[in-house]
């Protein structure tokens, strides 16, 4: 019998499970701490207000429509009477050939979790890159469940940090929230912006990409060279 249960998996010896449980309580201890770190992300302060409402371009649903583009503002990306917004910019330039490989595996990721998120809050992606390019990439990746709009013609990634002086992308989360007053900024990860500890990746987005969780769980780890690619053969 273990310290917390009385299960116990076939063939495993007493040193197994003294050493599981000594995880098991390390893995209990971090499971409160993330609680903890999320209440105090719910608590924080309203932002800044919103001032100017960027206009985005936007396709129809179908993703194999090419005839429609309408433009976007972000305030009528609150819908269904929910309040909040949660917008991730997609590092795709518009001078790129292709977009970035790591944003490609984590919106693989939200493609499936989409439908359940936008039942709670909005959920959208914008990238530089115009929109028939977005949609052209998003098609390739069966993308059905995203919503994503084109910034080509705002400044909301230099606005909100998901660009860099030089026009470089960056792969930023933002929340937003609308208020009787207008629409304030509630949070952005920024752990993308702060330094790393030694020998840790500045990943900013794994508690809502579960590739390097599962990863975590194995005896190898995440490794120390290995980074998602658009297909393996």
């Amino acid at each position: 019998m273990g310290k917390f249960h009385d299960k116990r998996f076939p063939g495993e010896s007493d040193a197994y499970r003294t050493a599981r449980d000594e995880l098991l309580e390390a893995e209990m201890g971090l499971r409160r701490h993330i609680e903890n770190v999320a209440a105090l992300r719910r608590k924080l302060p309203l932002g800044g207000e919103m001032t100017t409402d960027y206009v985005f371009q936007e396709g129809a649903q179908d993703l194999a429509d090419t005839t429609v583009v309408r433009d976007t503002p972000l305030s009528s990306l609150f819908a269904g009477g929910k309040l909040s917004l949660i917008l991730y910019s997609f590092m795709y330039a518009p001078d790129a050939d292709e977009p970035c490989a790591m944003c490609t595996a984590i919106l693989d990721s939200f493609n499936g979790s989409a439908p359940h998120v936008n039942d709670r809050v909005n959920f959208a992606v914008a990238a530089k890159a115009p929109v028939q390019e977005i949609r052209d990439w998003a098609r390739l990746r069966s993308w059905h469940g995203l919503r994503l709009l084109s910034s080509e013609h705002n400044t909301y990634n230099a606005d909100y940090l998901a660009e860099d002086p030089d026009g470089g992308q960056l792969p930023a989360i933002n929340v937003f929230r609308r208020t009787e007053a207008g629409v304030f900024h509630t949070y952005n990860a920024e752990l993308l912006y702060s330094p790393a500890d030694t020998g840790q990746h500045m990943r900013h987005a794994d508690l809502v990409w579960p590739l390097w969780n599962l990863f975590d769980l194995t005896p190898d780890g995440r490794g120390t060279d290995w980074s998602p690619r658009f297909t393996y053969d």
